[in-house]
């Protein structure tokens, strides 16, 4: 049995639990990482998903937007990520809307087809202008002690922009905005990711903010050679900054007292430190420290990854290297989204389900052997909306089987050709698969439910990762400003020990 003193104990090396060593261990303190699995990064690695295929997938994360540029440069990473010229393609009966990153002709003349009064393309650009002001303002105040409510309101600035963000659901705006079913299901889907609600939940709206403001400029990128890669680089920060990393580690209880913090794994090794800084859900940090369990909205999402023989063709006749290069939305009309939302919620499984993939290798193929690259093989990662766990309680098995034929039937529905004659192998994750592999209670991504990035009025100064206990913090998504692939919640737990020393 080990028994060693250290500054700070992290539980979980996912991508926040490096950032908050390696902040820390380059200033001075000593910090050891305890990970359960046998293999560092947790939602964000990168693996050899397909036997006798070499693909190395980012299974559950897929794309980068939220993680500052700040924290690549104070850390020193060597890491890369590519713009998406295509910001996404939708299919409707056999024509499609196609909208570029930036808005361009290609993506007016789409616009036009779809709707020939011009309203909706003058709606798009004048939401996502505004949206864009509000994401540079709000931005840098992620890596800054929270601001209360009134203060980050005052802050930014754009009070009609904050009422309809922040204070009434987003689907109200939408409904004014736009009139197209389909132009409002895009706009809505990033309110959806992985959440389980209503567009007139204010849950989306939470959800919305994380998907449109990282960087300041919401833009999702694509990481070359997978999250694997971001983790690799990660780790090779935190070692060579004197972070010591226990793999198969699984902690099994957390003490807390006047003297410090004893982390005991399931080996009966004991971890003594100052500081506990806690990657995994708060859900599982209660329930190492033999406390009550707080409830979260179940997870939501399907995570299916695909390696193709090719890319499938389209109805719309559209290069499928254009429709699958950005996000492809297949049945997320707004409309739809509120069907399906309604009939999950009544644990039905969509027959149809709102899903939305890319193709990695359309941007970055590294992550594909020599050979596959040759034969002309490429990856699709498809994300199935408004899947919650619930659905897969009595059978995940049976359930998984059903939610698989619902989402190819869902793409099929616009390919001139069944997606299944393409598919070179699969794997599909539901909640309970996802909180099985790496601990997420009911499959949540995002640890548990969102929280609007600020701190209520009068209420104490915080960096949204404290808990109850002045030694322990979180640094991972469950923290306020957690969520994503951001490693925000890991500077901001490192800031709270360093502010304490």
């Amino acid at each position: 049995m080990k028994n060693k003193k250290y500054d700070v104990t992290i539980i979980g090396g996912g991508h926040n639990g490096l950032v908050a060593a390696t902040y820390l261990a380059q200033a001075g303190k000593s910090v050891v990482i305890l990970e359960a699995n046998p293999e560092i990064g947790g939602a964000t690695q990168s693996v050899q998903a397909f036997e006798g295929f070499d693909a190395y997938l980012s299974r559950y994360s897929y794309l980068v937007s939220l993680l500052p540029d700040k924290i690549v440069t104070d850390l020193g990473l060597s890491f890369a990520s590519i713009s998406r010229e295509v910001s996404s393609y939708t299919p409707y009966e056999d024509k499609g809307l196609f909208v570029s990153r930036q808005w361009d002709e290609k993506t007016a003349q789409s616009f036009n087809e779809l709707d020939p009064t011009g309203h909706e393309a003058a709606a798009w650009q004048q939401f996502y202008g505004e949206v864009a002001v509000f994401a540079q303002k709000i931005a840098p105040t992620l890596l800054q002690p929270l601001k209360t409510r009134t203060e980050l309101k005052d802050y930014i600035d754009l009070p009609e922009v904050w009422n309809y963000l922040v204070e009434h659901p987003i689907g109200e705006e939408i409904d004014k905005r736009f009139k197209s079913d389909l132009v409002k299901g895009i706009v809505l889907t990033d309110a959806l990711i992985g959440t389980f609600a209503s567009a007139y939940d204010l849950q989306a709206n939470i959800c919305f903010l994380y998907h449109l403001m990282g960087n300041g400029t919401g833009e999702w990128k694509v990481p070359v050679g997978g999250m694997g890669a971001l983790v690799k680089e990660l780790t090779r920060v935190a070692t060579e900054s004197g972070v010591e990393i226990k793999i198969s580690s699984k902690v099994d209880s957390v003490i807390s007292d006047s003297s410090g913090v004893a982390v005991r794994t399931g080996s009966g090794d004991v971890y003594q430190s100052d500081y506990l800084l806690s990657n995994a859900a708060p859900a599982v940090l209660a329930k190492l420290r033999g406390k009550a369990q707080p409830q979260s909205l179940d997870g939501s999402q399907m995570k299916i990854n695909i390696l193709l023989k090719r890319l499938p063709q389209l109805k719309s006749g559209i290069d499928p290297r254009l429709a699958f290069a950005g996000t492809f939305h297949a049945n997320e009309s707004f409309s739809q989204f509120e069907q399906t939302f309604k009939e999950s919620q009544s644990g039905l499984m969509p027959a149809k389900m709102p899903i939305e993939m890319y193709c990695h290798t359309l941007s970055d193929p590294s992550i594909l052997g020599a050979d596959l690259q040759e034969a002309g093989y490429q990856t699709l990662t498809l994300f199935g909306l408004h899947t919650p766990a619930s659905l897969f309680d009595a059978d995940n098995d049976v359930a998984r089987e059903a939610a698989l034929a619902s989402a190819l039937a869902s793409i099929n529905e616009y390919l001139a050709e069944p997606i299944e004659d393409v598919i070179a192998a699969i794997e599909v994750k539901t909640p309970l698969d996802i909180e099985e592999a790496i601990a997420l209670p009911r499959g949540n991504i995002f640890h548990k439910d969102l929280s609007m990035p600020f701190r209520e009025d009068g209420s104490a100064p915080s960096w949204g990762v404290e808990t109850d206990d002045p030694r322990i913090f979180i640094c991972g998504a469950g923290a306020i400003r957690g969520g994503g692939v951001s490693g925000i919640p890991g500077h901001n737990a490192a800031m709270a020990v360093l502010a304490n020393n």
